[in-house]
């Protein structure tokens, strides 16, 4: 049994955080049953020069750089799916998902939409990009404009990956918005939600901001608060009337720390729901040897809890991280549209 399977074998369902092709299918060889994309992902591919032929098409069709992005990412979660309906298809809906993200431009810092009309935008661009598909999810951001949408765009059918998930607060924002409109929808047979906490980005901010964390705390924070959620999300819906599980995503899964093994917070959340990783997580840990076992509702010593309550403000922490966090969403967007222009210059 390869590491990856022993992963996949303990109860962990494993997704790649990535729609490359090529990507895809190695992830899904070695057992992954889902993916997510992004625009950087979609740069990435675009730059390589593996889109040139479909970008060159929509050129021709008079579309402008930032509708031709969203045609290239469609694209590209489109072939994503194609891999993954047999999963869908077998697990029926419970699993072979890909997920698809909605315009990060909406949060952008000098977007002048109130929150009301952001929410506005996100219930239709949700409708607009899940039409048609049996196994795409849509991924809408635990903002505020995020979140004031959530309600409706559960309650239309849209199976929702909600995502820049840092605190307890977002998560339950978002899960009772989304749990409202599920309970207006026709039949909840097919609800299903997934909401995506980001796990690394914590211990890069108590590095920087908290740095009189004890060794033995520091590196634990992302770690302590994603299996905190894991816990209410599985007592929440634990006595819900439904056919398919309301999970949660271990994101953001790729080590950032020198010397951080790469399989630190993969083998930590082993064990339930689902974790994203980067392809080169998923490299790495597959040279690595390793087996996993189920660690998921493992947590650290008391007296390390006790400090990390102590010393880490989460409202500051989600505070901090959202406005980086927001930056990081809108910025890779403006950068593929200004690499799709380049890319139409050269094409002339």
């Amino acid at each position: 049994m390869t590491p990856l399977q022993s992963l996949v074998a303990c109860g962990t369902k494993l997704w790649l955080d990535s729609v490359d092709p090529e990507e895809v299918r190695r992830s899904f060889e070695w057992g992954a049953t889902g993916a997510t994309s992004n625009p950087i992902i979609v740069a990435d591919i675009v730059k390589a020069g593996r889109l040139d032929r479909e970008l060159a098409a929509l050129v021709r069709e008079g579309l402008d750089d930032e509708a031709i992005s969203w045609r290239l990412t469609d694209t590209l979660v489109r072939r994503a799916q194609a891999v993954f309906e047999p999963v869908w298809e077998r697990t029926r809906g419970e699993d072979g998902w890909a997920s698809f993200e909605l315009d990060p431009l909406l949060e952008d810092v000098g977007n002048p939409l109130s929150v009301e009309q952001k929410a506005a935008r996100y219930v239709e661009l949700a409708k607009q990009w899940s039409h048609g598909h049996k196994n795409r999810m849509i991924k809408v951001p635990a903002t505020p404009g995020g979140i004031a949408a959530m309600e409706d765009i559960a309650a239309s059918g849209v199976t929702i990956n909600v995502t820049l998930v840092f605190s307890e607060r977002q998560y339950l924002a978002s899960r009772d918005a989304i749990w409202r409109g599920a309970k207006r929808r026709m039949t909840q047979d097919t609800f299903k939600s997934v909401y995506s906490i980001f796990v690394s980005r914590l211990d890069v901010y108590t590095e920087r901001d908290v740095p009189d964390l004890s060794p033995a705390a520091q590196g634990q924070v992302g770690i302590v608060n994603a299996k905190h959620l894991w816990r209410l999300n599985q007592q929440f819906w634990a006595d819900k009337p439904l056919k398919l599980k309301q999970e949660i995503i271990f994101a953001s899964t790729g080590v950032k720390k020198a010397g951080d093994p790469p399989w630190k917070y993969v083998e930590a959340f082993a064990g339930s729901d689902i974790e994203t990783n980067p392809p080169k997580t998923n490299a790495e840990i597959q040279a690595s040897g390793r087996n996993f076992q189920r660690q998921v509702d493992q947590l650290p010593p008391k007296a390390v809890l006790d400090e990390i309550g102590r010393k880490v403000d989460i409202g500051r922490l989600e505070e901090v991280l959202m406005r980086e966090g927001l930056a990081k969403f809108a910025d890779p967007q403006k950068a593929l549209i200004k690499l799709i222009a380049a890319k139409r210059k050269e094409a002339r």
